[in-house]
């Protein structure tokens, strides 16, 4: 997943927790705060310290990856990307067929 806000973050450690089955009160426990923080982490809050944050990510077993963003309009912010709605919709509709 290209995480490219606070948001997006909160929404990948929302969806691995849950995957996990974890509470946001057992997580919030493996990385000593409170669940309000994780809480307000998952919702998007922007002013989750780093520490707290990598802490997290190595508690879910994540790890992240940055790298320099495509120019807007390059065409090259899809590259190499596969659209799974589609592919799934289209091997849906041959199976249906």
């Amino acid at each position: 997943m290209i995480v490219r806000s606070v948001k997006d973050m909160g929404a990948l450690v929302r969806d691995r927790r849950k995957s996990l089955g974890w509470s946001q009160s057992e997580l919030a426990s493996k990385i000593g705060v409170q669940r309000l923080w994780v809480s307000q982490f998952e919702a998007g809050k922007t002013t989750a310290h780093i520490g707290l944050v990598m802490r997290t990510l190595r508690a879910l077993d994540l790890e992240a990856q940055v790298g320099v963003a495509p120019p807007p309009g390059s065409g090259a912010a899809n590259a190499g990307l596969v659209d799974l709605d589609a592919l799934l919709g289209n091997h849906l509709n041959t199976a249906t067929e």
